[in-house]
């Protein structure tokens, strides 16, 4: 069981050998990120990436809390700073984000969520001899969640859709910014 106030942290290494100064050190970094969720009772977890290729230490940070999910990286020639740079790039996410949150629960109407709301089908646009090929494909696990948790991170990740399991009802949902700037949730019927 975690402790209230602490961070859960999972530290790796690829292709270096963590030591117990440098996992400490992540750790502590890491630990110092509760400054922003001090009134937070969620689980917090974070997972620590270390690794050096062709002589660049790369730390790469994923810090979890509920089912909020925030990432940074750094690069350099030295592992303590790598690590360093990470937790920076994620305290200035969280702190952009807090202030994003904070705009939004001000200027937002009531409703801002469109119940049922599906946006109008978008004329595609064939170019002749390209055909649009998939570029990427991600996979990853559904957490269920409210559909606020879902436009939390949403805004977050600075994505213009989220898929996620509605805890409410237990189907997959997608969350998505209208043009209009409030939120559309699709919710598909089998």
């Amino acid at each position: 069981m975690q402790d209230a106030g602490t961070v859960q942290v999972t530290v790796s290494g690829k292709n270096v050998q963590v030591t117990p100064a440098l996992r400490s050190h992540a750790e502590r970094k890491v630990n110092k990120l509760l400054k922003f969720f001090d009134d937070d009772r969620r689980p917090m977890m974070a997972s620590v990436v270390l690794s050096i290729e062709r002589g660049r230490h790369t730390a790469e940070i994923t810090f979890e809390i509920g089912t909020l999910l925030v990432r940074g990286e750094g690069t350099s020639d030295d592992m303590y700073a790598s690590i360093d740079m990470a937790v920076d790039r994620i305290e200035r996410q969280v702190k952009k984000f807090k202030t994003r949150i904070q705009k939004r629960l001000q200027e937002r109407p009531k409703g801002a969520v469109a119940d049922g709301a599906v946006p109008p089908a978008a004329e595609a646009e064939e170019t002749e001899g390209e055909t649009p090929r998939v570029v990427r494909v991600k996979r990853f696990a559904l957490k269920p969640m409210t559909v606020e948790e879902a436009v939390l991170q949403m805004e977050l990740l600075g994505h213009d859709f989220f898929v996620f399991t509605n805890g409410a009802s237990g189907e997959v949902n997608v969350l998505y910014r209208r043009k209009d700037g409030n939120y559309g949730l699709i919710e598909p019927e089998y």
